[in-house]
């Protein structure tokens, strides 16, 4: 397929350990690379370096989708790669999985100046089975904390509420609502519900809403 030539846009994912915000990344690079566009994955989690992007490293590259891994990724303290900024080349469409805490968003925030240069969007998942966000009151308290570490405005909600593999349509639902509420509460709109492939056609949302995903992303354990 022929790469469709576009300014750049830069769509940065963040989320709370457990929200699912790397399984969304990587999504969302397969889903942006089949609608034709050049695209770039930068892993910048130095928080967490268990569940990570590079671990499907060969799947993107046979999408042809770039990868900018954590420089010493394979070591438990990363590094920030300077690659990174090739994610502001012109015509790239970018993905940027953050650190999900204070530490993390202060990575991002060292790019701040050059992200308000282009085109870009900063969405936090939110997953309502964490305790540390398992309310509207607590989402949205984590949401300005993560606002003011990276420097930069969150702009979109991602909903993807889930117990793993024992998720139900019950945990969607209940997602789907209290995500409703945390964006009535923050004036932040609701980018999309995220959700696996089984639970597809099973909820009434509106089609621009809906984010369906595989799951790559292995625990430790089942590596």
């Amino acid at each position: 397929m022929e790469k469709k030539s576009m300014s750049n846009h830069l769509i940065i994912v963040t989320g709370h350990y457990g929200s699912g915000k790397t399984e969304f990344a990587v999504n969302l690079a397969f889903r942006l690379a089949r609608e034709g566009n050049e695209v770039m994955l930068a892993d910048l989690d130095i928080v967490n370096p268990y569940f990570c992007s590079r671990e499907r490293k060969d799947e993107l590259a046979q999408q042809g989708i770039r990868l900018i891994a954590s420089k010493g990724a394979d070591s438990d303290l990363p590094a920030i790669n300077p690659e990174v900024y090739a994610l502001f080349e012109p015509g790239v469409c970018g993905v940027m999985d953050v650190g999900g805490d204070a530490v993390g968003a202060q990575a991002l925030g060292r790019f701040s100046q050059k992200i308000k240069t282009i085109e870009h969007e900063l969405l936090c998942i939110v997953n309502f089975n964490r305790p540390e966000t398992n309310t509207p009151e607590k989402a949205e308290a984590y949401l300005r904390e993560i606002a003011y570490s990276a420097r930069l405005p969150i702009t979109g909600l991602v909903n993807n509420t889930h117990l793993d593999h024992e998720t139900n349509e019950e945990d969607l639902l209940r997602g789907i609502r209290l995500t409703e509420e945390l964006s009535e509460k923050t004036g932040i709109p609701v980018r999309y519900h995220a959700f696996e492939k089984r639970f597809s056609g099973r909820l009434r949302l509106p089609n621009a809403l809906c984010f369906e995903m595989q799951l790559y992303m292995k625990k430790p354990w089942e590596v």
